[in-house]
């Protein structure tokens, strides 16, 4: 039998046998619960078996313990001395994902995925942390996240059956996997099934948020809502699917490749039949635009997934080239909320859901932020419309029946911000779909008008419908 020694202030030096028998660096010393933690670790999430209560009372090997250590060690890209080190010890201690991060299928043998791709979900429970609609924005973003990047639609239904069902709940709650408070444990998720297949649990026991403030729920969301759809645990800490919760968690708006990569191999790529077999009807009497833009000499509109783009160096409407955005911005496969350009740079800037990228040159690939590094409220989780207006180097946003203003030259809102559309843009109606500047008006849209407005003498000069512009 092997025996180690622990010094718990006062008390002493006490030796402890038949407890658990790990593998620790002799420099340390370690406290009963950090071992009973490592313990309880390595057993969830590392297959570690703890035995019954007779077979912890005698010495189990320490090999089949320094394996798991070490296996621990090998994911999380520690150095494997098989030993239980201050660094170990210490991301055992991370807040992470419930789902163990050994692939285990007990439930649903095989490499489950979801036949049908058209997913409904359900929420069951909320949180008293949040109100109930940003319960749901957090959820459907999250969502969006897979199916931009996979051909997955999500329905959400409020009564009966559902394939993913998601709810918040303390301690025991009837799945053989409780919760364990504070920390620790945040929430966990089974992989695609019937019954309890696909459901997502979130401990209440934690301070859920939108904002910077306790956990994120939008990034917990992802992260859980990757293994209902049939994802493990990756091994890159820049993935969604990576699973230990990080500080920049709340703020991480794009899959990684890895995530991607993953997603694709079970569900393939995001199908573009849509966009290229039903161009939206342009000539609709109701037809209106989602967002609009100058990019060097064309004005580019655009509506649902497709574009259209008109130059301003001819008066012939058949200059007008149509086409799925995503021929001419190959790295945004979602729709466009909002674009503004700033001709001076030579950049411009395109807005869907969370996300904004910049667009240096079409056809090539661009790079992705969070809106939130416009420093936006963490409830600001879409922008309506934006332009940006050279004379001041200041860019408006439109979102829903305020605006707000940013600094470009500073890089930062201006104070007093929002305000009200109708206070400060006299004739304009109160929400904005989409906007762009041109010579000296700003030209905005607001559901079939398309609306002439003077920034100078802050009135509207000209009214006509939307899809004038497109010839029609």
């Amino acid at each position: 039998m092997e025996l180690f020694w622990l010094w718990i202030p006062g008390l002493g030096s006490l030796m402890l046998a038949g407890i658990l028998t790990l593998p620790i660096d002799q420099e340390q010393w370690l406290r009963p619960e950090d071992v009973e933690l490592a313990e309880s670790y390595l057993s969830m999430f590392y297959n570690l078996n703890r035995g019954d209560r007779a077979t912890r009372r005698r010495i189990r090997s320490t090999s089949a313990v320094e394996e798991k250590i070490r296996e621990m060690q090998n994911f999380f890209g520690l150095r494997e001395t098989g030993h239980l080190d201050r660094d170990t010890l210490d991301v055992m201690k991370e807040p992470r994902c419930g789902v163990s991060d050994v692939e285990n299928f007990s439930f649903y043998p095989g490499r489950p995925k979801w036949k049908n791709h058209t997913i409904t979900y359900r929420i069951e429970k909320y949180t008293s942390d949040m109100k109930r609609e940003d319960v749901e924005k957090s959820f459907s973003s999250a969502l969006k996240m897979w199916s931009d990047e996979a051909p997955l639609r999500f329905i959400r239904v409020h009564h009966g059956k559902a394939d993913i069902v998601l709810s918040f709940a303390r301690g025991f709650h009837g799945d053989f996997f409780p919760f364990d408070g504070p920390r620790g444990v945040l929430a966990h998720a089974f992989q695609p099934g019937e019954g309890m297949g696909g459901d997502v649990h979130f401990d209440e026991d934690e301070t859920w948020t939108v904002g910077k403030k306790g956990y994120s729920l939008f990034a917990v969301a992802a992260h859980e809502l990757g293994h209902s759809l049939g994802l493990t645990h990756s091994r890159d800490p820049s993935a969604i699917m990576y699973p230990n919760y990080r500080s920049k968690s709340n703020t991480q708006y794009s899959l990684s490749k890895d995530d991607v990569l993953g997603i694709q191999t079970l569900y393939g790529k995001p199908t573009r039949k849509e966009e290229t077999s039903s161009a939206p009807k342009k000539c609709d009497p109701g037809f209106s635009f989602d967002a609009a833009i100058m990019i060097s000499d064309e004005i580019v509109f655009f509506k649902n997934r497709y574009m259209w783009m008109r130059t301003t160096k001819s008066t012939y409407w058949n200059r007008l080239r149509e086409s799925p955005s995503s021929v001419y911005l190959p790295s945004i496969s979602s729709h466009v909320d909002a674009a503004y350009d700033i001709p001076a740079k030579g950049v411009a800037y395109i807005f869907t859901g969370p996300k904004y990228w910049v667009v240096q040159q079409l056809k090539m690939k661009s790079q992705a932020g969070s809106i939130q590094e416009y420093g936006f409220s963490s409830r600001v989780q879409q922008v309506d419309a934006a332009v940006h207006i050279a004379e001041n180097g200041k860019t408006v946003f439109f979102i829903g029946e305020v605006y707000y203003r940013f600094d470009e030259r500073r890089r930062m809102m201006d104070p007093g911000f929002p305000r009200l559309i109708r206070t400060d843009w006299p004739g304009l109606p109160k929400r904005i779909d989409a906007a762009f500047k041109l010579q000296g008006s700003i030209f905005i849209f607001s559901g079939t008008k398309s609306y002439q407005y003077d920034f100078r003498k802050k009135q509207v000069v000209n009214v006509i419908s939307a899809n004038s512009w497109l010839g029609c």
